[in-house]
Order: structure tokens, then sequence, then C-alpha cells
């Protein structure tokens, strides 16, 4: 990632940034397979592939139907392709080596819905934000 400034925002040479990120994955048909070694090979995969990115993880948890995913990211970092590799590496890597639990909960080569949710996240609210936008120019000397 970049430097964080004692601002609480990342530099690099040309610009000064804070994108925070909250994106939720779901199970296929919401089967609680997020469980045991499997949660815990798919956890470490998303780890891996944040930091292989560039991004910094700031909270990864979830329930055994869907996963949480709070981080930091680049202002060159595409969410959706993001959210691919995220989803086709670990179903690949769960299926490859847990293949035979899955089978209990999907007939068919699957894992993630083809959906997912994503929010940018910040400090302050939108109303906030429209607020200080609507008075700028109104501070006259």
């Amino acid at each position: 990632m970049y430097e964080k400034k004692s601002t609480g925002y990342y530099v690099n040479r040309h610009s000064c940034f804070l994108l925070s990120y909250h994106v939720v994955l779901v199970t296929k048909y919401r089967k609680p397979v997020l469980e045991g070694d499997i949660r815990e090979l798919v956890y470490r995969i998303i780890r891996e592939i944040l930091k292989e990115r560039g991004c910094t993880l700031q909270g990864l948890d979830g329930e055994p139907d869907h996963v949480h995913i709070f981080f930091d990211a680049g202002p060159e970092t595409d969410i959706l392709d993001l959210v691919r590799v995220i989803k086709t590496k670990t179903a690949r890597f769960a299926r490859k080596y847990y293949g035979e639990a899955l089978q209990e909960y999907y007939w068919k080569p699957v894992f993630w819905t083809d959906s997912y949710f994503a929010a940018t996240v910040g400090g302050a609210t939108r109303d906030m934000v429209k607020q200080y936008i609507r008075k700028q120019g109104q501070h006259k000397a």
C-alpha cells in the first residue's frame, strides 16, 4: 500500500487519498459453508489477495453464509476486478481442497453468488459532505 501520514490519509507522488471499502460476498444459495477449515482457507486467501494488490485490510469476518471485507485501497484499484479475483481464487481452492465436504451443499462446482455488495466507507456522512460543499465560498474576508 502507500505510506499513511499522521493525518490519516495515504499519499503518493501525485495524490492524497483515503479510499476505504466494505465488500460483502454471499455463498451460493446462502449455504453455510464458511465454517472450520473452509472458512480459514477462504479468509487466508482473501488476506493474501488484498496484500498482493496493495490493499490494507481493516477487518474481515462474517457468518457461515457470507463474509464482510473492510479494506483501504489505492486509487488504481478496480473493485470489480478485485472482487472477481477474490471470488474465483477462493472458490477454486475451496473446491480443490474441500470438494467432498462442499458436495453436501452443491451439486455443481459453485461457491459464491454472482452478485456482491460494495460501498465506500468514510469518516463523514453524505449529509456532512453535502453541507461542507454547500458552505464553500460563503466565507468573506
